[in-house]
C-alpha cells in the first residue's frame, strides 16, 4: 500500500508518481451515465478502471481516508488505483509473476479472500432476526436479575474528617451540598451522585457498604483505595436491559462471530490436520477459538470519573 502524500497544489494524493499521476487521470470532464451502475471511470494503456474497483479500493485503504472529505476520497482512490496499474503492467514486464515469492503470496491472498468471503456468508446467514432476539432476550434475562443502586457518596481524606461529616448529616445538613463543599471527587460539583451501578462496577469496600443501606441511609466511614467514604444510598432497583434496537448491531457481531467459530470448528474437526513441527500429542491438542464478541448490555456504560470505581 503506497504512503500518502502532500502536494500543496493538488492537495492530499495516494499516488506513486506524485504529479505524473494526475497527466494520467482522464476522468476530468468524461460524462457518466445515470443508468450505468458500474461506470467506467478512467482506462490506463488501455485498462479499464470501473466504479466498482474504487469501491473495492476504498474499503482497503480506510485507515488513510478517514479525514477525507468524499470528493478528495474519490480523487485519492482513483489516483491509486491509476498508479497501481501503471506500476502493475511494470512488474509484469519484468517477469514479477513468475517469481517463486509472488506466486506464493498470491496463493496465500486467493485463500485468505476465499476464507473470508465464505466466513463473512456463513455469519450473514446466521445472524437472522430469530437469532439476534432470542440472544437478546436470553441478555436480557441475566441482566435483570441484577440489582442497581443509586447513590452518593462524600471522600475525605481520613476518618475523623468523615465522622465529622456524618454528624453533621444527622443534624439536617444536606448531603449534596456538603458533598459540593468538602468531597475530594471530582464529581463533587454533582453533589457526589454517581448515578445508578452495579457491585461490580465498585471496588468492594464501597459496593459492600452501599448495597446494605437501605435508600434513605447513610453509612458510617467507609475505607478504599482512594480515602473515607460517607455514602448514602437514593434507590434501589433491578437492572434494566437496553432496547433491542440499541444493542442490535453488536448483538449481529456475536452472533455472526460464533457462527463463524463454529463453523471453522466443525471444518476443523472433519479436516485430517498433520502438525509436522510439534510432538504428535501436541499437535492433537485444538487451537484456540477466534474471538467472540459478547453482546454489550450497558454494564460498561459508567462515568469514568468517579473515583470509587475499579
Amino acid at each position: 500500500m503506497t504512503a500518502l502524500t502532500f502536494d500543496k497544489k493538488l492537495g492530499p494524493r495516494l499516488g506513486l508518481a506524485g504529479a505524473a499521476v494526475a497527466g494520467c487521470l482522464l476522468l476530468a470532464g468524461a460524462p457518466v451515465r445515470a443508468q450505468d451502475a458500474n461506470p467506467v471511470l478512467a482506462k490506463v494503456n488501455g485498462v479499464e478502471i470501473r466504479q466498482n474497483d474504487v469501491t473495492m479500493a476504498e474499503e482497503e485503504l480506510a485507515p488513510n481516508l478517514a479525514q477525507m472529505d468524499p470528493a478528495t476520497k474519490r480523487e485519492n482512490v482513483l489516483a491509486f488505483l491509476i498508479d497501481m496499474k501503471i506500476v502493475a503492467k511494470a512488474a509484469e514486464d519484468k517477469k514479477i509473476a513468475e517469481r517463486a515469492d509472488f506466486k506464493s503470496r498470491l496463493d496465500f491472498a486467493r485463500n485468505r479472500i476465499l476464507m473470508d468471503q465464505l466466513l463473512a456468508a456463513e455469519g450473514k446467514a446466521a445472524a437472522t432476526d430469530e437469532a439476534m432476539k432470542k440472544v437478546y432476550e436470553e441478555a436480557a434475562k441475566q441482566i435483570s436479575s441484577d440489582q442497581e443502586v443509586h447513590a452518593r457518596h462524600i471522600l475525605l481524606e481520613t476518618e475523623d474528617e468523615a465522622k465529622a461529616v456524618i454528624e453533621e448529616l444527622k443534624k439536617g445538613a444536606d448531603f449534596a451540598e456538603l458533598a459540593k463543599k468538602k468531597s475530594k471527587d471530582p464529581g463533587a460539583s454533582d453533589g457526589g451522585d454517581l448515578g445508578f451501578f452495579t457491585k461490580d462496577q465498585m471496588v468492594p469496600e464501597f459496593s459492600a457498604a452501599a448495597f446494605a443501606l437501605e435508600p434513605g441511609k447513610i453509612s458510617e466511614p467507609v475505607k478504599s483505595q482512594f480515602g473515607w467514604h460517607v455514602i448514602k444510598v437514593e434507590e434501589k432497583r433491578n437492572r434494566k436491559a437496553p432496547e433491542f434496537d440499541q444493542v442490535k448491531g453488536q448483538i449481529e457481531t456475536y452472533v455472526s462471530r460464533k457462527a463463524q467459530a463454529d463453523y471453522v470448528t466443525k471444518l476443523r474437526q472433519a479436516a485430517k490436520v498433520e502438525r509436522l513441527d510439534q510432538p504428535a500429542d501436541a499437535a492433537k491438542s485444538d487451537p484456540a477459538k477466534p474471538d467472540q464478541a459478547a453482546p454489550a448490555d450497558a454494564k460498561d456504560a459508567k462515568p469514568a470519573d468517579k473515583p470509587a470505581k475499579k
